[in-house]
């Protein structure tokens, strides 16, 4: 039985006197590097937002002390390129994050290490699919929406497009509907901005409700909430 849309803790959880939870933060980092990490290597936004659910998904089956969420991510990307049919090879997945983890430090040599470690990510793969059951395909907020580009200099657009992207760095992706969110985004961009949309007071239903007759207000309002739940969390993790 699935949980209500928006309950439960999730890796967006709150601790004690308001602040992030450990996992929280620790899912945070780990995601903001896999966004970083699929930038690098070329991927699309939605290879990398699968990425990122796959990882999320992965750590509401298990325990976070029990794996390496580093090594859970690297799996993760690699998954997700196959999945989005962005194939990626195991040796630039390992170059990018080497990179990103000692900046100044050189390639990793085609050594034992080199080795012990494809071979994790590859076998970390298969421990996935079998946690996840093989439901590694998901629907995304982006799929919802015009292509990018072609209305990328729209300021409205474009902030949506950055709050979906966002999103990821927490587990809005598994509590909430793809055409939720991606309305949610909307909304929040539109009053960033301060736009009424037009006839809103004189139609029948509000306008977001044109796009999912399921969608309320308190739905938005709690995707809302979330978000900002994670801006707060990027100020206070380094």
């Amino acid at each position: 039985m699935e949980a209500p849309e928006g309950g439960g803790g999730g890796p967006a959880a709150r601790g004690p006197e308001g602040q992030p939870a450990p996992e929280a933060r620790v899912h945070f980092r780990v995601a903001r590097f896999i966004m970083e990490a699929g930038v690098k290597l070329g991927m699309r936004s939605i290879p990398i937002a699968t990425a990122c659910t796959i990882y999320h998904k992965f750590f509401c089956e298990t325990n976070l002390d029990a794996y390496d969420p580093y090594l859970i991510a690297m799996s993760s990307i690699y998954l997700a390129g196959k999945v989005e049919e962005q194939h990626l090879r195991t040796r630039d997945i390992i170059n990018v994050s080497n990179r990103y983890f000692n900046p100044s430090g050189e390639p990793l040599e085609l050594d034992s290490r080199f080795w012990e470690l494809r071979d994790s990510i590859v076998q970390c793969e298969l421990l996935m699919l079998r946690v996840l059951r093989f439901q590694v395909s998901f629907q995304h907020p982006h799929k919802n929406w015009l292509n990018r580009h072609s209305w990328q200099r729209t300021p409205v657009a474009v902030t949506a497009w950055a709050l979906l992207r966002d999103s990821y760095h927490g587990a809005l992706c598994l509590r909430f509907q793809a055409q939720h969110i991606a309305v949610a985004v909307l909304y929040l961009a539109l009053q960033v901005y301060g736009v009424e949309v037009p006839a809103e007071v004189e139609a029948e239903k509000p306008w977001w409700q044109v796009f999912n007759d399921d969608l309320t207000k308190p739905i938005i309002d709690n995707i809302v909430s979330d978000l900002i739940q994670i801006y707060t969390m990027d100020t206070e993790i380094p």
